[in-house]
């Protein structure tokens, strides 16, 4: 049995102490064992489910969606934009050296992944709290982009490591800079270097400048949060930030990186155009629905948008909402359609880029007194004329009573000045003696869509109705009165000519939605909205305009609805917390938005004046309005009467609304009656339904 002495020793004497070398040797050699066993079942574990890389090449990906105006210029593409691969030899020295510079410092020596990058962004993560750095390599994103979804998981990131290595071994440095270049994505759309350079600059990638290369490169880290369409001053800070990088690694000289900052990068006029998105967003879905299938080639989608009409219309809103912030104006809709019901111009909101909900056609806003032409309408063809006499006086319905703008009442006025200075008593007597169910059955005939609901506040327009449903609305009173359907596609084909949809006469036939007199009596009257009543700031000189203002009493919606012959533009301002502006009426912002606009439009519309319509019945005499005036002169011989268009009036109280079948009443001889003293109108209550004007 062996023995041991008290020193813990053998006999052999004590245990032999290895030299530094062999403690570095016999260490270095158990860290290499562990190493392979680690790297075996690091390999077993995640290369399992690894994709196949066969498919390198090949591009799998959404058909793209381009969209023209009338004219045939370009106005958005959605969807996928593949361009030919741009020849990494035919790009300036400076183009691909500024996404290095930016991304990937040491792309020319690491093995595919950068230890020194992986460890400064985990530092600067662990001193955030959050990631704000990332270590992955050019070679790293590439592989990811082709192969690898972009969850945040330690397994994606570990078969990113392992096919960033595979492709730093299958090929060349710049064979994968130019896959990178050419596959990776730019936002608005574009993959790859020349699809991004086409889109942003209409020109081609061997054409770029150095601030071009350098505000493209920096939009790889987020290609929405740093677009130069919709965030432009962000925008340039990055570019900005690749400029110094770009100069201090050499790419560029100190001079360079000044003329570049100096020289202006400007953007195409296309994609500048961000309004014009709304409306390639209303017809995105119809798209699908017109050609019967998901489609599986790229299209191209001719449209009725006139741009150049739309850029009036961006220049006008943004100027009316830049001038009248002050008074809550935050966002406006535009709709402008022609008489056939082509759709010419649309504004969805103050800026597509901060919000794409497209007030447009999605927004329900209260018309306001924009609705009352329906009310007028449906007198008109119950037997009213624009010189039948009316009272603007109290009227309580169960327990609400409306007021006008003014807070007094008027008394005796024709039909015609009760629309020029939107009365409200006289459009809910109206409305509640013809029928509010007739009204609402007007509006639905003429185009509005909405629900109409038959509460008596419904003739001063507590009717949620969109901007598009008021311009289609109109374009009856603009065309001769014929009913149409606003639409914004023409023909649907592929690049290569196939014509996969057309719109054809049947889908553009028109229907007589109203008759004359009627029609020429609401076009005499909504002309006078503009030449003496609330849309006297409209008024263009040689132009031959109607229209009606609307605004909600609490001024949480404006409207102004116009037209000229064969054309007509809907605007409302407002908010979207639906929030009361300070004051702002119809005849204010949105009249101004809408002469803004249309004076710039007219000279290339070359409009007509406001067509009469349909023949008039035989025997019809246009009203006398003189005649009237001079039958409405009191008798001095009468006896406590009046004479008002040959009918008989007390003077002590004006009539009440004349029947609908006899809008005025002509006894063939004066009939004595005793006098009548009317019994009080009670006070309006002090909380009412919202009161339009």
């Amino acid at each position: 049995m062996a023995r041991f002495g008290m020193n813990g020793f053998g006999r052999s004497g004590p245990a032999k102490v290895r030299t530094p070398l062999q403690r570095v040797l016999y260490w270095g050699g158990v860290l290499a064992v562990w190493g392979v066993i680690f790297l075996v079942a690091f390999f077993a574990v995640f290369a399992r489910g690894l994709p196949d890389t066969s498919s390198l090449y090949e591009i799998d990906r959404q058909p793209s969606f381009t969209y023209l105006d009338r004219n045939g210029a370009l106005i958005a593409v959605r969807g996928t934009q593949q361009a030919p691969p741009a020849d990494l030899d035919a790009l300036p020295d400076y183009v691909p050296a500024a996404f290095i510079a930016i991304e990937d410092q040491r792309f020319r020596w690491h093995p595919g992944f950068d230890p020194v990058g992986m460890v400064r962004a985990m530092v600067a993560n662990m001193r955030a709290g959050r990631v704000v750095q990332g270590g992955s390599t050019i070679t790293q994103q590439l592989a990811k982009n082709l192969f690898l979804t972009p969850d945040q998981t330690l397994r994606r990131k570990a078969q990113e490591l392992m096919l960033a290595v595979w492709l730093e071994l299958k090929f060349s440095k710049d064979e994968i800079l130019a896959l990178y270049l050419n596959r990776v994505y730019f936002g608005a759309g574009a993959y790859g270097i020349e699809a991004a350079s086409q889109r942003y600059f209409d020109k081609a990638a061997k054409d770029l400048t150095v601030g071009e290369a350098a505000l493209l490169a920096g939009l790889l880290k987020a290609p929405s949060r740093y677009s130069p369409v919709s965030e432009s001053k962000r925008a340039a800070g990055r570019a900005t930030v690749v400029l110094d990088e770009m100069a201090e690694s050499g790419v560029i000289t100190a001079d360079q990186r000044a003329a570049a900052v100096l020289e202006p990068v400007r953007v195409s006029r296309t994609l500048a155009t961000q309004h014009a998105q709304y409306f390639v967003d209303w017809l995105d879905s119809e798209v699908r629905g017109l050609i019967g299938a998901e489609p599986t080639e790229d299209l191209i989608i001719e449209t009725t948008l006139d741009l150049t009409l739309q850029t009036s219309a961006e220049r006008a809103v943004r100027r009316i909402l830049e001038r009248d912030a002050s008074k809550g104006v935050q966002q406006a809709a535009l709709v402008a359609v022609d008489g056939d019901g082509r759709v010419r111009a649309m504004i969805g909101g103050a800026s597509y880029a901060d919000s794409q909900f497209n007030r447009a056609v999605d927004a329900r806003r209260q018309a306001g007194s924009a609705f009352k032409p329906f009310v007028y309408l449906t007198a008109l063809e119950a037997g009213y004329t624009p010189e039948t006499p009316v009272v603007d006086e109290p009227i309580r319905i169960g327990s609400w009573s409306p007021r006008n703008y003014s807070g007094g009442f008027n008394g005796r006025m024709t039909l015609a000045t009760a629309v020029s200075q939107s009365t409200n008593t006289v459009a809910v007597r109206l409305a509640d003696t013809i029928g509010r169910d007739q009204v609402a059955r007007t509006a639905r005939r003429l185009g509005i869509e909405s629900p109409v609901g038959l509460e008596p506040a419904m003739a001063l327009g507590a009717v949620e109705v969109s901007p598009l449903e008021m311009a289609q609305a109109y374009a009856p009173f603009s065309n001769g009165g014929k009913r149409v359907q606003a639409y914004g596609i023409t023909r649907i084909r592929t690049p290569q000519g196939r014509v996969i949809y057309q719109r054809g006469a049947r889908d553009t036939a028109a229907v007589q939605a109203i008759s004359n007199p009627p029609l020429y009596y609401m076009n005499q009257m909504l002309r006078g909205v503009v030449t003496g009543g609330t849309a006297r700031s409209v008024a263009i000189s040689g132009r031959d305009l109607a229209g009606k203002t609307g605004t909600t009493s609490d001024y949480k919606d404006a409207w102004f609805v116009g037209y000229t012959g064969g054309f007509v533009t809907a605007v409302w301002v407002g908010k979207d917390d639906n929030t009361a502006m300070r004051g702002v009426t119809g005849g204010a912002a949105p009249a101004a938005i809408w002469k803004g606009f249309m004076e710039a439009a007219l000279p290339r519309l070359s409009a007509p004046r406001i067509p009469d319509g349909p023949p008039m019945p035989e025997g019809w005499v246009p009203p006398d309005p003189m005649g009237q005036l001079m039958e409405s002169i009191e008798d001095p011989y009468a006896d406590g009467t009046e004479v008002v268009a040959g009918a008989e009036v007390e003077r002590e109280e004006p009539d009440p609304l004349p029947p609908v079948d006899r809008p005025v009443v002509r006894p063939t001889a004066p009939q004595p009656s005793e006098p009548r003293r009317p019994e009080p109108s009670p006070p309006p209550e002090k909380k009412s339904e919202p009161l339009f004007f």
